[in-house]
């Protein structure tokens, strides 16, 4: 029949050429099949019209040739979800923090903004946009290709064949505590704790015997909060260490412990505490200058802590939720 043989030929000529002999013959015997099957049903030879709603309901010869096609892909469905997962990262974890801290930066320092909106406000978000854009072009461009190279190699070398089930990372409890984190945190706060009470009790602080810095009285708040803080981390990594899991109560407390040393950390990047530094051959006028300048850059990292410190109370909080969801599920 003409209209079969015009769609053989139509699908033939998108099929790769070492394998359109087989592939035709084995597509042509099974159109003959059915029409034959269809004539023998209806007891008489199919018309054209019956011949071609047959072939319509087999698809356009592109789309039935793609069937017989090796499915080829930039990146396959093997390596495709580690490759997603490497762009969340990027993604989240400097994408994100890069437009927080601008931000943050925008709204609490008023020198970087009146630096970067000196033409306009739409000057500075093009400037944003333009940065953003073009690293990740470059890193997507880049994790993109290394993805595609490794799609090729697997394909020749089958790495992903040589595994054992043995080698498999253990079941993750997320409620556990390791013992190894709790001790080092325990001995880090205690370490800290001796160190602060000898040498930072006052407002003068001894750095050697050539080199002083002073304080404003705020020094002491400061100084009774972060003694304090340090008491309450070590008392809580000393419960974790003798009870290594999470428990609501656990939880509640680091949350409030981490935030309140957020909150004590920012203050700090802004209040202006240094007073003063006396060093062996500064100047009054050169001690003055680096005074203020040590200020001027702690108070620019403010946006920063800020952006460091709710994620480290979102991280606790969502500890408590996760704990408190475990909860209700074995309920």
């Amino acid at each position: 029949m003409e209209l079969i043989e015009r769609y053989l030929q139509s699908v033939k000529f998108w099929l790769p050429k070492q394998q359109k002999d087989d592939i035709i013959a084995e597509l042509s015997a099974d159109i003959y099949a059915q029409v034959e099957e269809r004539e023998t049903a209806l007891d008489r030879k199919l018309t054209d019209a019956e011949v071609e709603e047959l072939l319509r309901q087999r698809g356009h010869p592109l789309l039935v040739a793609n069937r017989f096609l090796p499915q080829e892909s930039l990146i396959g469905p093997v390596l495709f979800p580690i490759y997603r997962f490497v762009l969340k990262i990027f993604a989240y974890g400097y994408l994100l923090p890069s437009v927080l801290v601008w931000v943050g930066l925008m709204t609490f320092s008023s020198s970087y903004r009146i630096e970067h909106t000196h033409p306009s406000w739409f000057t500075a978000f093009a400037s944003l946009f333009s940065y953003l854009w073009f690293t990740t072009f470059l890193a997507v461009g880049a994790v993109t290709l290394a993805f595609a190279i490794l799609e090729r190699m697997h394909a020749r070398i089958h790495f992903f064949d040589r595994w054992s089930p043995r080698k498999l990372p253990p079941v993750r409890n997320p409620n556990l505590i390791p013992r190894s984190t709790s001790s080092f945190e325990l001995a880090v706060n205690l370490i800290f704790f001796a160190w602060w009470a000898v040498y930072f009790h006052s407002p003068e602080v001894q750095i050697s015997s050539e080199l002083r810095l002073s304080f404003h009285s705020q020094w002491l708040w400061l100084f009774w909060s972060y003694l304090l803080l340090a008491l309450v981390n070590a008392s809580l990594a000393g419960l974790n260490l003798m009870y290594p899991f999470w428990t609501a109560l656990r939880a509640t407390l680091r949350l409030l412990s981490d935030g309140a040393g957020a909150a004590i950390f920012c203050w700090l990047m802004q209040a202006n505490l240094l007073a003063g530094i006396a060093a062996v051959n500064l100047s009054a006028q050169q001690s003055i200058a680096m005074t203020q300048a040590i200020n001027d850059w702690m108070s620019r990292l403010f946006p920063a802590s800020i952006v460091i410190g709710l994620i480290v109370v979102a991280t606790d909080a969502y500890r408590i939720v996760r704990l408190k969801s475990a909860s209700r599920t074995v309920s």
